[in-house]
C-alpha cells in the first residue's frame, strides 16, 4: 500500500448523500481544484505518518461539514492547517475552499491536546467521508451499516500498513467499531454535546499532561 494507492481507492467510492472530499467539489464553498488539493493534503499526511513512525490512531466517527468535508483531513478544520503543517514534517497543507478559514469546535479541542504531544497520532475516522441528510449537504448524520461495509477493508489496510498498535477512540461509535481490529483501544468521550471536560480529563490521564496545558482556539477567543 502507498499513499497514492490508498487515496485513489478512497476517491473512487461514490455514495448517495455522502460527500467524498477526494473526488467531489462543493458548488458553494470549494475552489475548482478542491478535490485535487484534498487528495494532495491526505497523501502528504500519510507520507508524514509513515516517516514519523506513528503507531497510534485517534479515531473519530466521520467528517463534519465545517471540518473534514472542507479539509479532507479527519478531526482537523481549516483554522488548524498551518499548525498541522508544523506538527507533521514534510507536509504543506493547503486550503481547498474559498474565503477565510473556517473553525470547528471538535477540531479545536482535538488540537488543544495534540499540540502538547511529542509524537502526534494519525487522525482518522471510522467513516472517512461526510455523510449528510438528503437535500441538505451542510448537515451531519451518522453513516449507515451498508455505508460502513464499503470502507471497512480500507480501514483495515490502513491500520496494517502503518503498523498501528493502539487506537484512541473519540466517542462510543468509534470505540465499538475499533474493537474489531484486535488492538488496544482506549475510549475517550467526544468533546461535543457537553463532553469537553470529560474529553480533556480523559486525554490528561492518558498522556499524563495536566488539563491546564490544553488550550483550544475557542479558549483563545476564536469565533466558531
Amino acid at each position: 500500500m502507498t499513499p497514492t494507492a490508498f487515496v485513489n481507492a478512497l476517491s473512487e467510492l461514490k455514495l448517495d448523500n455522502v460527500f467524498n472530499p477526494y473526488s467531489d467539489v462543493c458548488a458553494v464553498h470549494d475552489r475548482a481544484d478542491a478535490a485535487f488539493a484534498r487528495r494532495r493534503n491526505l497523501k502528504g499526511y500519510l507520507r508524514a505518518a509513515v516517516s514519523m513512525g506513528v503507531d497510534t490512531i485517534w479515531m473519530g466517527r466521520d467528517l463534519g461539514y465545517r471540518g473534514g468535508r472542507r479539509t479532507g483531513l479527519a478531526l482537523t478544520d481549516e483554522f488548524h492547517l498551518p499548525e498541522m503543517t508544523q506538527r507533521y514534517p514534510g507536509t504543506n497543507f493547503k486550503q481547498a475552499t474559498l474565503g477565510p478559514a473556517v473553525a470547528e469546535r471538535t477540531a479545536s479541542e482535538i488540537w488543544s491536546v495534540l499540540r502538547s504531544l511529542t509524537l502526534p497520532p494519525l487522525l482518522w475516522n471510522v467513516f472517512p467521508f461526510h455523510p449528510h441528510e438528503p437535500n441538505n449537504p451542510f448537515s451531519n448524520r451518522k453513516f449507515t451499516a451498508r455505508e460502513l461495509l464499503l470502507v471497512d477493508d480500507l480501514n483495515e489496510k490502513l491500520i496494517k500498513w502503518l503498523n498501528i498498535r493502539r487506537i484512541v477512540a473519540i466517542g462510543q461509535d468509534a470505540s465499538q467499531y475499533s474493537s474489531r481490529f484486535g488492538l488496544e483501544v482506549i475510549t475517550i468521550r467526544h468533546p461535543s454535546y457537553g463532553g469537553v471536560t470529560d474529553f480533556r480529563n480523559g486525554m490528561s490521564e492518558l498522556y499524563d499532561i495536566p488539563c491546564q496545558y490544553f488550550k483550544s482556539k475557542k479558549d483563545q477567543g476564536v469565533l466558531f
